[in-house]
């Protein structure tokens, strides 16, 4: 779907057909080949990846392998012409090779695009992809807007008032912008939101929320029709918002603009390629983040090599645009700009709060009214439901973008008898493994060892 064309109102089941079963002839000639190497490498699982070329099909496998949560520490990539072939160095989340069967299992199985996708068990999840894999279950809504204090606790309130419950949210801010996808169903059905005059009244009341007191940025809350794995339509929903053109940086603390990725771009001869190299502090999911935008800014990467140094991650691409030109200076600011918005956005600071307890109505609203009845912004989110537990994950800073004290963590746990509250500090702080309580087992640890606030009812 093009990024800048807003899809128009109609039912929230109307959705072009795809058929399950429908591959194309080229991969069923001539299928993808996944090779799962345990013997070369002492401290990593090689992936190794050879399959048709086609655009997209980098960012493809580095999306299949970050959502079975595998960390990428090195990768020697080639896809010139008409082949794709790839080398990754993966690790499970505490560092060590995958050793279980059923997981090599599961991928060989979605690195050789075996659809799944389609499966009644994708499309039940909705935290992976939006629009037609969670439609029959859940109305996906997309917004941008203007970022303040807040916001999310307005948002979740008129979600309420129109008897609309949240089943998954994921929501991104930077530079005074905020991008979300919030799965919703209808708490009259437990469905969709069938009625199209109720999603238009919602749509309406969100919109003038998003759009907060800055009238120069378009703010936007619609449907999603697209079908699009959430993280990267998040990244789209920026880009298209122009967040990496946003130089309004006053709020943001002097230590964390000394932060910023140290990109350079340089426009290669040899071979009429454009060479981009990136050194940026490591992290899970970056290599996610920079191919995804270099895909959708619509370059091909030929070449790429991946490798740690240090705390820092070192990524260099050779690419091309689409019609086989280099960068012109234009482009290379551009893509420069867009690269250091896209890493920047993930890079979330302040304290982590986890939230586990049973799931009802309202819940989502009473969180964040108790954020920001105590001073506390919401810098990201990602909540989720599994069965009938709430998971959630949010990181908060104060309204100016500073630390949180403990001493409000301490307000917050005696002002508020809804939540029981166990707070410690982050772990790169302490340096040692945190004792967590009993509920942390719901809660999916993907990037880091649990940290901030245990939440419990």
């Amino acid at each position: 779907m093009p990024l800048n064309n807003a899809p128009t109102m109609t039912s929230s089941r109307s959705w072009p057909y795809f058929d399950p079963e429908y591959d194309t002839m080229s991969s069923i000639i001539d299928p993808p080949k996944v090779v799962i190497d345990n013997e070369s490498e002492k401290n990593a699982t090689l992936v190794k990846v050879s399959s048709q070329n086609k655009h997209g099909t980098l960012l493809e496998v580095v999306q299949e392998l970050m959502d079975m949560d595998l960390t990428i520490s090195k990768a020697y990539i080639s896809s010139d012409g008409g082949w794709f072939l790839d080398v990754f160095h993966v690790t499970d989340q505490q560092g060590c090779k995958i050793r279980d069967e059923k997981l090599i299992g599961n991928i060989q199985k979605a690195l050789s695009l075996q659809k799944k996708k389609w499966t009644a068990a994708f499309q039940k999840c909705p935290g992976r992809s939006i629009g037609i894999q969670t439609i029959s279950e859940h109305t996906a809504i997309e917004l941008t807007g203007t970022d303040r204090p807040g916001l999310l606790s307005e948002v979740s309130a008129v979600l309420a008032e129109m008897y609309c419950r949240v089943n998954a949210a994921e929501v991104w801010t930077h530079r005074r912008r905020v991008a979300c996808v919030i799965y919703v169903t209808d708490e009259d059905t437990l469905g969709p939101i069938e009625n199209v005059r109720k999603l238009e009244r919602l749509l309406e009341k969100l919109k003038p929320i998003m759009q907060g007191y800055d009238n120069e940025k378009i703010a936007r809350s619609v449907v999603a029709e697209s079908f699009t794995h959430v993280e990267r339509r998040l990244h789209q929903l920026m880009l298209a918002d122009h967040d990496s053109d946003s130089s309004d940086l006053q709020n943001q603390p002097t230590d964390e603009k000394l932060k910023n990725p140290e990109i350079t771009v340089e426009i290669g001869s040899e071979m009429n390629y454009s060479v981009v190299k990136i050194q940026c502090p490591d992290r899970p999911k970056l290599l996610f983040d920079t191919v995804c935008t270099l895909t959708d800014l619509k370059y091909v990467v030929s070449h790429a090599t991946i490798y740690p140094s240090g705390p820092y991650a070192v990524q260099e691409y050779h690419i091309r645009k689409m019609d086989g030109h280099t960068l012109d200076e234009e482009a290379k600011s551009k893509v420069k700009k867009c690269l250091e918005a896209a890493i920047e956005r993930r890079s979330s600071e302040g304290l982590r709060l986890d939230l586990c307890t049973s799931d009802r109505p309202g819940l989502l609203t009473d969180v964040t009214r108790i954020f920001r009845e105590n001073g506390l912004s919401v810098t990201r989110a990602d909540v989720s439901t599994q069965g009938d537990k709430a998971v959630n994950t949010f990181y908060v800073t104060d309204v100016n973008g500073h630390p949180v004290d403990m001493k409000t963590v301490d307000a917050i746990r005696k002002d508020n008898p809804l939540l029981g509250v166990h707070a410690v500090p982050l772990a790169s702080e302490v340096g040692r493994a945190l004792d967590v309580s009993p509920f942390s087992k719901f809660i999916k640890t993907s990037e880091r060892i649990l940290q901030g606030l245990g939440w419990r009812a």
